[in-house]
């Protein structure tokens, strides 16, 4: 072998070791953008990798945040502003181009759980929303809570307030401690077969003529009424006038007058006036000057129709 190719595999070979020993660079890891929740449109959140995607926007518009659901974030020219709904709201995240803040009936809240420090006042848990009398047994009452300032107001009878959903329900769909339809009517249903209970079977109120119950399933009691002038019939299972249920004859006689339950039973009635018509109606008065002539006269009517 020549010395200039021993050589040559000499320098080689100290230039391989030199390049092994320089530190290998590390190739910068991606930065992602604030990840997005499949259900929603957008949201914004930390990078697990890199702390300071918090600074990134992925567009303009208005993105939740991904732990707190009443936190959103507003992006607009790659500047992010973090905000914050009014206390008992929590950020509507249906449209990134619509700035809103709901109620949380509304929203999905179930995957950023996470709310700010409640703000509360007299009767108001938190600043905004409807939350139930804090009372636990008074189950038709409730408050609608506006900046603070409590409305209490009264579910329609036989209804009670929900507080999953902040509306009225019937009892046993609202599921209350101490609220069970049993509790809230003080009517039990009577035990039958399975054949009469899907058919959900009415019971007459036993303190009021005109109310009945109806049980689901035959063990959910649910309070229903007839119309004004009418009372239970428990032996037809449907609503009646008085004179055809004998225990309930008299129920009105302190309220209504034997005229106004025969008009009530019977009503008049009354020969509806005849509609007007919209535009121009044609005279009746006999034209001062002789018609035009007959054929003028039928082009005219029909360029009016």
């Amino acid at each position: 072998m020549s010395t200039t190719i021993v050589k040559f595999l000499i320098i080689s070979l100290l230039f391989g070791l030199v390049v092994s020993q320089i530190p290998r660079r590390e190739r910068p890891k991606n930065r992602e953008g604030p990840t997005q929740r499949t259900t929603t449109k957008a949201s914004v959140a930390d990078d697990d990798d890199d702390d300071d995607t918090t600074g990134d926007c992925p567009g303009d518009g208005f993105f939740a945040d991904a732990d707190q659901c009443d936190k959103y974030y507003a992006c607009y020219g790659g500047e992010i502003a973090e905000k914050l709904c009014p206390d008992g709201m929590v950020f509507n995240d249906y449209d990134i181009n619509v700035e809103k803040c709901d109620l949380p009936y509304n929203i999905d809240c179930s995957k950023r759980s996470k709310l700010q420090e409640p703000q509360p006042s007299h009767h108001c848990p938190r600043k905004n929303g409807y939350f139930g009398h804090e009372q636990a047994n008074v189950c038709d009452k409730f408050y609608y809570c506006v900046d603070g300032q409590a409305n209490m107001y009264t579910c329609p009878a036989g209804l009670v307030f929900n507080p999953r959903t902040g509306i009225c329900t019937w009892a046993d769909e609202a599921g209350r401690g101490g609220c069970s339809s049993e509790e809230v009517f003080q009517f039990t249903c009577p035990k039958v077969n399975e054949t009469i209970a899907v058919t959900h079977p009415r019971y007459a109120d036993p303190e009021d003529c005109q109310y009945f119950y109806v049980c689901i399933n035959g063990a959910e009691p649910r309070k229903n009424g007839c119309k004004l002038g009418q009372v239970f019939n428990d032996a037809t299972k449907s609503c009646d006038w008085p004179r055809n249920v004998p225990e309930c004859a008299d129920f009105y006689k302190d309220r209504l007058t034997d005229e106004q339950l025969e008009e009530l039973e019977n009503p008049k009635t009354t020969t509806a006036r005849p509609k007007k018509t919209k535009g121009p109606v044609a005279s009746r008065r006999r034209p001062s000057r002789p018609p035009p002539r007959k054929i003028e006269v039928e082009e005219e009517v029909e360029d009016e129709e």
